[in-house]
């Protein structure tokens, strides 16, 4: 089941969300995932303007981007309900002490998860790991980054 607020996944008879907290009391968790799960505190959408943030990853050369692939772990692991994934901070971690070895090994992961997340919301989704794989190896990851970014902003991350 799923926290009707954040989205995250929660063991069967759970009183309280394990992500945010959110009790669930009367009101049962549902089965699918919450329409708002890309919410921040405010409850305003999150969503990031794509041509901006490549706009600030070329200004800040490669900086930006940095950031961008920690929130994009992170948005990608809340939207697919998987708290218990790498986190965005280890996943940079991981790929800057792999010299990018990591890198191919996440884009792949991050086009499952993306993937699982559109299915269990009923929207069409393919095989975009391999998609994202290829882009990034052939050196276009800012690419895949900007896809992932679609992806994530069309389900409400």
């Amino acid at each position: 089941m799923f926290c009707p607020n954040c989205g995250a996944n929660a063991p069967e008879g759970s009183a309280n969300c394990p992500n945010c907290g959110t009790s669930f009391g009367n009101a049962a968790a549902t089965t699918t995932p919450a329409v708002n799960a890309g919410t921040n505190m405010s409850g305003e959408k999150d969503q990031r303007n794509i041509a901006l943030a490549i706009i600030l990853s070329i200004v800040t050369c490669g900086i930006y981007a940095l950031y961008w692939f920690v929130v994009l772990t992170d948005d990608t692991n809340r939207i697919a309900g998987e708290s218990e994934a790498t986190s965005g901070g280890i996943a940079l971690l991981l790929t800057i002490v792999t010299c990018g070895i990591y890198g191919f090994y996440w884009a792949y992961k991050q086009g499952e998860k993306l993937d699982r997340a559109k299915a269990a919301r009923g929207m069409e989704s393919g095989n975009s790991g391999v998609l994202y794989l290829i882009l990034t190896f052939i050196g276009l990851g800012i690419v895949a980054y900007a896809l992932m970014q679609n992806d994530l902003n069309k389900m409400g991350a």
